[in-house]
């Protein structure tokens, strides 16, 4: 079995160097072997420019063939890739580049702009490359392609040797780095594999979700490049556009956040033909109301499966079985190598049917939290980590998630902190106190909602609220939901009463606004 991703590629060029890897609907397939010498290429010059093992390289791109050559480029180096999430706002980004000690920079050509910025406000940052043409310091995507030549020697890895470092966060404020070592992802991308069903030379999966997370990464990027599948890039997701992309490629799998599939259902009739290549989609990120299930399977005759897992499991824990007994609002069995236990909060495993903290261990479980030994030491029972995540096994080992022990919001499958949205909103000088919570919302899973008291009544106004947010947070941070209160509810101890918020803000689950 092969100890890194390097190896693991390599070996599946060998085999399938003439197939492609990569499908387009307005250009030629690229090949295996094409691929794999654009990431050699890349290779190369990151160890010209003195970057070598371990190093960090910050990938700060959307869906696009360039992504998945740089990727593959960048542990092909023996380097480390610290995908950047494209919404967050420059102090997000700076503060994740600063922690993770980046020494290079792979920019979009659209990011240029804040890709100088980040390079101005990062000291460790020595190398800036553009997938596109060069700009200020940038190597342009075009000289970096021609220096097919490889390094003369790439260092030797280990399945123990970093990979990728994902930034995620519960509610305590900055994002933590979890490590994931080339085994962590190699045993993800094999249960994925095994338990999905996946056909080398057949199966092309289109890949919408954004790469630079834990599951389009894995299960769209990795999987498929490392078992002779293909993908489908694709920027941004217009269920239409999509549409057209799935015919126009023969797509056979779409990966998707329940958000999606909602769309697709108000696609116009002689629409809907343009889904029927598919053999079944994955919905993961948030919770898939079953209404929407039911409703997308009877009306384009293609199954949804519901799985999970957070990133720091690398991050797929488990899903319903393909071609098997799918039970909706559950995420499924367990996928291969990885086991699943409900703990109580003093470790012990609960019986089916009781709800507790769900646990997990396998080779797929993350190394730690980089430079963060107590918050990776607080993260596991004895060797199972646990997901903060609430849940329950029933009879036939099916698990459900019913709640989140913290206070983490996820709007279309991305992580949203609420202490980083209140701590903007307390740098107005009116706000006397913030609390941001949670809120169902049938197309987006969640959306922030901030409760806001003020100094003086009538010295702010919601809208203002709303536009200082946008100046300082990514889209998806940004509350959609305001409310002026005169006082926040607290305990006799003082303490915020988040649950009361929630409460008092609840609409009926389904509940959907026309934005």
């Amino acid at each position: 079995m092969p100890d890194s991703l390097r190896e693991a590629f390599q070996s599946v060029v060998e085999c399938h160097g003439d197939a492609p890897a990569i499908v387009l609907p307005d250009r030629d397939p690229i090949s295996y072997a094409t691929l794999s010498d654009d990431c050699g290429a890349v290779a190369a010059t990151l160890a010209t420019h003195g970057v070598g093992k371990g190093d960090r390289v910050a990938l700060y791109c959307p869906n696009c063939p360039e992504f998945a050559v740089a990727y593959l480029g960048i542990v092909t180096a023996g380097a480390v890739v610290v995908p950047c999430n494209l919404l967050l706002s420059h102090e997000e980004l700076a503060y994740i580049l600063n922690d993770s000690a980046a020494t290079a920079l792979v920019v979009h050509p659209q990011l240029a702009a804040a890709g100088r910025q980040l390079m101005a406000s990062v000291a460790s940052l020595r190398l800036c490359i553009s997938t596109g043409d060069a700009e200020d310091a940038a190597l342009a995507w075009s000289d970096v392609l021609a220096s097919k030549q490889g390094p003369t020697a790439l260092p030797p890895l280990t399945s123990e040797d970093l990979a990728a470092i994902l930034y995620t966060s519960g509610t305590t404020g900055r994002p933590k780095g979890a490590m994931l070592s080339h085994g962590n992802l190699l045993a993800n991308t094999r249960s994925v594999h095994s338990a999905m069903h996946w056909r080398p030379g057949d199966d092309v999966v289109l890949v919408v979700l954004p790469m630079f997370h834990a599951f389009a990464a894995t299960v769209g990027l990795l999987t498929p490049l490392t078992c002779g599948c293909a993908l489908v890039p694709v920027p941004k997701f217009d269920p239409d556009q999509v549409a057209r992309v799935i015919e126009a490629t023969g797509a056979t799998i779409f990966l998707g956040v329940p958000s999606m599939f909602t769309m697709f259902l108000k696609l116009k009739e002689d629409r809907r033909s343009g889904l029927r290549s598919l053999r079944f989609c994955v919905s993961g990120g948030a919770a898939l109301p079953v209404a929407v299930l039911t409703q997308f399977e009877a009306m384009f005759g293609i199954p949804i499966y519901e799985g999970d897992g957070p990133t720091e499991c690398s991050p797929v824990t488990c899903v319903n079985p393909i071609g098997g007994k799918a039970k909706p609002g559950t995420v499924g069995l367990p996928v291969p190598g990885v086991e699943m236990r409900i703990l109580d909060e003093d470790g012990r495993e609960l019986p089916d049917g009781e709800v507790g903290e769900i646990a997990v261990r396998g080779a797929n479980v993350f190394k730690g939290y980089w430079n963060l030994p107590d918050e990776t030491a607080a993260s596991f029972s004895g060797s199972w980590f646990l997901t903060g995540d609430l849940g329950m096994r029933d009879e036939d080992g099916y698990f459900s998630i019913v709640d989140r022990k913290k206070d983490l919001i996820i709007v279309n499958g991305m992580n949203v902190y609420p202490r980083m949205i209140e701590e903007v909103v307390h740098r107005l000088p009116q706000v006397r106190e913030v609390a941001v919570v949670g809120q169902p919302h049938r197309l987006h899973g969640e959306i922030p909602a901030a409760f806001v008291a003020l100094h003086e009544p009538g010295s702010l106004t919601e809208a203002a609220i709303r536009d200082w947010c946008r100046q300082h947070l990514g889209r998806h941070q940004v509350p959609r939901e305001i409310e002026i209160v005169a006082a926040l509810p607290r305990n006799a101890a003082g303490k915020i009463l988040k649950r009361e918020l929630r409460r008092a803000g609840e609409v009926e689950r389904g509940f959907e606004r026309p934005d």
